[in-house]
């Protein structure tokens, strides 16, 4: 067996680091994995690039977040980037009514939104574009919007004004359409992604060395910015990056409780 020659107070610098960069993903996944992947779960929506809908106010029942609005109906939609880009359609409503798209990365940035604050209430088709994306806006597109992951998290969000305005808050979330721009555009679409294995949840996830078997694997989803190389070469010495198996077992054991 290799073994990796850190020194446990490398070992544990690193490994902090690691853990405040990688924490974000891994609570990110919990999320995306209860709510687009295990349809088993009872938070669970829609599949990827499929968009769900709460049809009634949130309760103290719904957990998705810590603090949902009450007065602000969600639809919800988990978007794979990685074929091609994805394009949001909002509909036209009327001018005293407030709605909005949250984009979010896996990261949690919050990258743009689209709606009453940034586009007005006039609706239109919004492209969503991945980090390798390189195409030129399409006629019809309002605006295109850049993620850096190619993953990310629409939180659609449209305002209630009381009790029997419910209806037409339904009428505007049947209107909101996610659509992959070969479909947008009437064209073929371009062949399947390769298949994802998603791992399961795991009690303590977040809070042991587990969180690093989970970055790695999010981290196939979001290319490394230049200005994050170097880090990324720190976090391989203890065997953390892009679809790495992770394996403390390597490390020298005073180097491991140090991570631990």
């Amino acid at each position: 067996m290799k073994t990796t020659i850190v020194t446990p107070e490398e070992a544990r610098a690193i490994a902090r680091e690691a853990y405040i960069y990688g924490f974000p993903l891994v609570e990110t996944y919990k999320t995306l994995y209860k709510q687009a992947i295990d349809r088993a779960s009872p938070e669970y929506k829609a599949p990827l690039n499929q968009l769900g809908h709460a049809r009634s106010v949130a309760t103290p029942d719904d957990k998705f977040v810590v603090t949902p609005n009450s007065d602000t109906p969600y639809s919800f939609a988990w978007l794979d980037l990685r074929l091609e880009p994805i394009v949001i359609t909002m509909p036209k409503i009327e001018s005293d009514r407030y709605y909005s798209v949250q984009l979010i990365d896996l990261y949690t940035h919050n990258f743009g939104y689209l709606g009453t604050r940034s586009f007005g209430n006039e609706g239109g088709d919004f492209l969503i574009a991945g980090p390798g994306w390189r195409g030129e806006k399409p006629a019809g597109i309002k605006a295109v919007i850049h993620c850096e992951t190619q993953i990310l998290y629409a939180l659609f969000r449209t305002q209630l004004f009381n009790p029997v305005d419910l209806k037409n808050v339904h009428q505007i979330q049947d209107a909101y359409q996610v659509r992959p721009l070969s479909l947008y555009l009437g064209n073929p679409a371009p062949h399947s992604a390769p298949v994802v294995d998603w791992p399961p949840l795991a009690d303590g996830m977040s809070e042991s060395v587990q969180v690093f078997t989970y970055l790695n694997f999010l981290l196939q989803f979001c290319p490394t910015h230049p200005s994050e190389k170097e880090m990324m070469e720190r976090f391989a010495k203890l065997g953390i990056g892009a679809g790495k198996p992770f394996n403390d077992r390597e490390l020298v054991p005073e180097s491991k409780k140090a991570i631990e």
